[in-house]
C-alpha cells in the first residue's frame, strides 16, 4: 500500500466513522474495490483508530474533562455516603450511562452456541476480511437506512408530542438518560460492531430517538459512548498485532504510509463530527437513508454476481472465504 492509498482509507475513515454511513462497511468496499488488504497489517488499522479517536476527543474535549471530575466527585460521594442515584446532575447521569452503555459490548466475547467456541468478534473479523461476505456488508448497509428513516419518523413524532404542550417551544425529547436508554444503544452499538456496514452512529442514533431522546442529546452520547468503543478496538488490534507481527520484520504499509492515514482520519473525522451535527440540528440526515440504501443495494447486487462468477469483478482474484 503506498501513501495514496492511505490517505484514502484515512479520508474513508475519518468520514465514516462519524458520518452514519458505517466505517467498517466503507473500508470493507474501498478496500475491495482498490485489491487492498490491510488485515495483513493490523498496525495500520490501529493508526486510524488512533487518528478518529483523537479527533473526537478533541471535539469533545471539554465534556471529557467534566466527565473527569465527575467520576472522583462520585467515587467520593460513594465512600462519604452521600450518593444518592435520585440526585445526580447532568454530568454524573451521562457518566453513569456511559458506563451502563458499554457492558452490552462484552456479549462479543461471548462464544456463540453450537459455534464452536466462535464469538460474535471473531465472526464480524471474517466477514469483513474476506471478499466472499461482501454482500452481508450491502444487506447491513440497507438496515442502517432501514434505521435512519426509523430514526427520523421517530423524531417527528417526538417533536409532533412536545409541540401539543404548552408554550410549544421546548425542544423535542428527553436531555437526560434513562438506564434503559443506555441498554438499548449499547446493544445497538453492539450489533453494529458485529455486521459491516450497520452504521455505528447511525443506528445508536436511531435507537435514542426511538427511546424520545433529544436528537443532539442521542448523537452525544453516541459520539462519547464511541471514545472507549474506539479505544478498546485500537487497543485489541494492537496487541493482535504484536503478537502476529511483532517478531516480523517485513510491513505491507510503511511508517510513512500509516502516518499519512492516521493524520488523514483525524482531520476528516474532527470535521465530519461538525457535518453531522450541523446536518442533524437542520434536519437533513434524510440524504443518509437515500446514500445507504443506494450503496447498499449496488453492494448488493455486486456481490451476488461475484458469489455465482467466484471472482472479484474489480481485481479479477478468487473471492475467499474463511
Amino acid at each position: 500500500m503506498n501513501v495514496l492509498e492511505a490517505i484514502i482509507l484515512g479520508i474513508v475513515q475519518g468520514l465514516t466513522e462519524f458520518l452514519p454511513v458505517s466505517s467498517s462497511g466503507h473500508l470493507t468496499i474501498f478496500q475491495h474495490i482498490m485489491g487492498v488488504n490491510t488485515e495483513g497489517n493490523l498496525f495500520f488499522n490501529v493508526m486510524l483508530h488512533v487518528g478518529t479517536l483523537v479527533a473526537v476527543c478533541v471535539f469533545y474535549h471539554k465534556l471529557i474533562i467534566r466527565l473527569f471530575k465527575s467520576f472522583f466527585s462520585i467515587v467520593k460521594d460513594i465512600f462519604t455516603g452521600k450518593f444518592k442515584w435520585s440526585q445526580m446532575d447532568g454530568d454524573r447521569n451521562l457518566l453513569v450511562m456511559l458506563v451502563i452503555g458499554l457492558l452490552p459490548l462484552f456479549l462479543l466475547f461471548v462464544p456463540i452456541p453450537g459455534a464452536g467456541g466462535i464469538n460474535p468478534k471473531d465472526m464480524a473479523e471474517v466477514w469483513q476480511g474476506n471478499t466472499g461476505y461482501l454482500i452481508i456488508t450491502g444487506f447491513s448497509l440497507i438496515a442502517t437506512s432501514v434505521m435512519l428513516w426509523v430514526g427520523i419518523k421517530a423524531f417527528e413524532n417526538t417533536g409532533r408530542r412536545y409541540a401539543g404542550r404548552s408554550g410549544g417551544s421546548k425542544v423535542p425529547g428527553r436531555r437526560r438518560l434513562k438506564v434503559v436508554d443506555a441498554v438499548c444503544v449499547g446493544v445497538t452499538q453492539c450489533l453494529a460492531a458485529i455486521f459491516p456496514g450497520l452504521s455505528r452512529s447511525g443506528s445508536t442514533l436511531a435507537m435514542g430517538e426511538l427511546r424520545g431522546l433529544n436528537k443532539q442529546v442521542a448523537l452525544d452520547y453516541t459520539f462519547v459512548l464511541g471514545i472507549p468503543s474506539i479505544l478498546a478496538a485500537a487497543l485489541l488490534e494492537g496487541k493482535e498485532a504484536f503478537e502476529t507481527q511483532g517478531t516480523q520484520n517485513t510491513l505491507e504499509v510503511s511508517t510513512g504510509a500509516m502516518i499519512a492515514g492516521m493524520i488523514a482520519a483525524m482531520i476528516v473525522g474532527f470535521f465530519a463530527i461538525k457535518l453531522f451535527k450541523w446536518m442533524l440540528a437542520k434536519d437533513r440526515t434524510g440524504i443518509f437513508v437515500a446514500y445507504t440504501l443506494i450503496v447498499g443495494l449496488a453492494v448488493v447486487v455486486v456481490g451476488t454476481i461475484e458469489l455465482v462468477q467466484g471472482t472479484n469483478l474489480f481485481s479479477g482474484e478468487p473471492i475467499t472465504f474463511g
